[in-house]
This record gives C-alpha cells, sequence and structure tokens, in this order.
C-alpha cells in the first residue's frame, strides 16, 4: 500500500512539472522566408522547390533576408516497415536530402512540414508516437526548419504534444526552426515560448483582404483581429505567426498588399511568402523586398506593434 502511494505521488509530480524551456538559439528576428501551401497546395514537388530557391536569389528576395524555403504538406507519403517516414519518390526522385543540399547550396535553407497528430490535414501520414524517429530523420536530412500542424489531433495535449517534438529536435542534434501551426486553438502564447520559435496566434489566412470562409478562414484585417492584446508574449526566439503573406496571389489590390505587408512587419510577425516566385511581377516584388519596411520587421528589440483604434465595424 506505501509503495502504491508512493508511486502515485510521483507520478504526480511527474505529471505537475514544467515543461523545459526552448534554447536553440534561433529565430532572434522573425524568419523569413516562402512556403509552398498559399499558391501550390498539394502540388509540391522536386523541381518546384528548385526553381523556387533560383528565383528567391535571382529576384532579390534572398539579398532582402529571405532565406527559407519550406515544403508543405503532401512531400509525404508513407512509412517504411521501420517507421521512418518516405517521401513521394515520384515528385521527390531524389530524396528531400539531395533536394536540401541543393538548397543550402544556393545559400538558403530548407523547411519541411509534418503534423502532431496521425495524419497531415491532407491525410500523409502525421508524426504522433513518431516524433523522435521523425526529429533524427529530419536532422539526417539536412531540415533547418519544421512546421509542425494540429490536424486528426483529438485527444492529444497541444502542450505535451509540442514539447515532445520540440525535446525529438533537441536530441537530434541539428539546429531547426520550429513553427508551431495549432491555429491559436489552445492560447499558444500563454505556453508556447518554452516550446516553439514561432506558433500560430490565428486561424487559417485566406486570399482576401475582409472576409470569413464557413471553414473557418480568415481575411487580412480579420487575422488581425485575432492578434490584438497578445502582443506582450512576442519577442527575440519566440513569435506570435498570424500565417504566411497572401501578397502576390492575384486577389489583393495592389494598396492591400501593401498593407498586409507593412502591417505584418509592424507585427513582427515571420514573413513567409506564399506566391509563385518564379512568375513574379516587378510590383510584387517591389513589395515583398521593401528593405525599409522589412527592417521594421527585422529590429533586434522584437516588439509587436499594439492596436490604438479600430474604426472598422
Amino acid at each position: 500500500m506505501k509503495l502504491r502511494v508512493i508511486c502515485m505521488l510521483f507520478s504526480l509530480i511527474i505529471a505537475a512539472a514544467p515543461v523545459s524551456a526552448l534554447d536553440n538559439n534561433l529565430a532572434k528576428t522573425p524568419p523569413m522566408g516562402w512556403n509552398s501551401w498559399n499558391k501550390f497546395g498539394c502540388d509540391v514537388s522536386d523541381k518546384l522547390i528548385r526553381e523556387t530557391a533560383g528565383a528567391m536569389v535571382s529576384s532579390g528576395m534572398k539579398d532582402a533576408g529571405y532565406r527559407y524555403v519550406v515544403i508543405d504538406d503532401c512531400w509525404q507519403v508513407k512509412r517504411n516497415l521501420d517507421g521512418t517516414i518516405v517521401a513521394d519518390a515520384e515528385r521527390f526522385p531524389n530524396g528531400i536530402k539531395e533536394l536540401a543540399d541543393y538548397v543550402h547550396s544556393k545559400g538558403l535553407l530548407l523547411g519541411i512540414y509534418s503534423d502532431a497528430g496521425r495524419q497531415t490535414c491532407e491525410g500523409r501520414p502525421g508524426s504522433r508516437g513518431h516524433e523522435f524517429q521523425d526529429g533524427s530523420t529530419y536532422a539526417l536530412w539536412g531540415m533547418d526548419y519544421l512546421k509542425l500542424d494540429w490536424c486528426h489531433a483529438e485527444g492529444q495535449n497541444s502542450v505535451e504534444s509540442y514539447s515532445l517534438m520540440r525535446d525529438a529536435l533537441e536530441t537530434a542534434g541539428r539546429p531547426i526552426v520550429f513553427s508551431i501551426c495549432e491555429w491559436g486553438s489552445t492560447k499558444p502564447w500563454q505556453w508556447a515560448k518554452d516550446v516553439g520559435n514561432l506558433w500560430r496566434a490565428t486561424e487559417d489566412i485566406v486570399n482576401c483582404w475582409d472576409c470569413t470562409e464557413k471553414w473557418g478562414g480568415l481575411g487580412v484585417v480579420r487575422i488581425l483581429d485575432q492578434v490584438d492584446g497578445i502582443e506582450y508574449a512576442a519577442g527575440p526566439g519566440h513569435w506570435h505567426d498570424p500565417d504566411m503573406l497572401e501578397v502576390g496571389n492575384g486577389k489583393l489590390t495592389p494598396d492591400e498588399s501593401r498593407a498586409h505587408f507593412g502591417m505584418w512587419c509592424m507585427l513582427a510577425a515571420p514573413l513567409m511568402s506564399g506566391n509563385d516566385l518564379r512568375h513574379m511581377d516587378a510590383d510584387t516584388g517591389a513589395v515583398l523586398t521593401n528593405k525599409e519596411v522589412i527592417a521594421i520587421d527585422q529590429d533586434p528589440l522584437g516588439k509587436q506593434a499594439s492596436r490604438v483604434r479600430k474604426e472598422r465595424q
């Protein structure tokens, strides 16, 4: 009986122990780069990523500070018998490691996507139950950034799930920026500073100025509503993520595009372009590479702007 009580008390102590702080010395200013999802969805490939990396250099994006090229969902198809995650051999015939080597040769960094649940949002294999294996695999492949989504995570605790992947990345031994993407659903600004380098504080952005989709997607100004009042939690190494940029995707007016980009910079937000860099027009390029506006975003102080007045009803 005494042994049982001691075991119960020991279990309670472990359960109550705070998570250890993230200490990877990364993202001292908001990460800048590109993500495949907004423009291409599941249509990702080795060819797309290589061409995008080249365009990031030739367009002046790299010189403006953009570094991360991030492959979002649908690159993975299954797990091997030993549990190792497998890339789509038709879309990535040379494997992810060789692709990372190519991106690195351009002076850029490669990021990848997974999910804290058993499946990704598009039904591909997630990382639940394979966190340490995936962390080791991504490090072996040379990944520099991991976006971890929150689909099919029913019954999971977000702090525990994301802390587990944080520990897996630390154990893997490669510096990897950790992007938490649970859509602000469990108030990550209250806990994620010790877990990730950035966290989604909002629902998904959609390509419009002021709209709401039935499934929950929000336009630019409605995203801004969701980050109001939580600016106290952001700072060097840990950032609110209001989602990727829609600049250059064809639906925002030129004025809306400039305002969208400028406000993300004032929010000290990660600047992850979501357009087709290979076919970017001059006006889009001018917005995304405006060094004076980017300097606001990249201020080492890392202080996020606060809303002082709201006139839109």
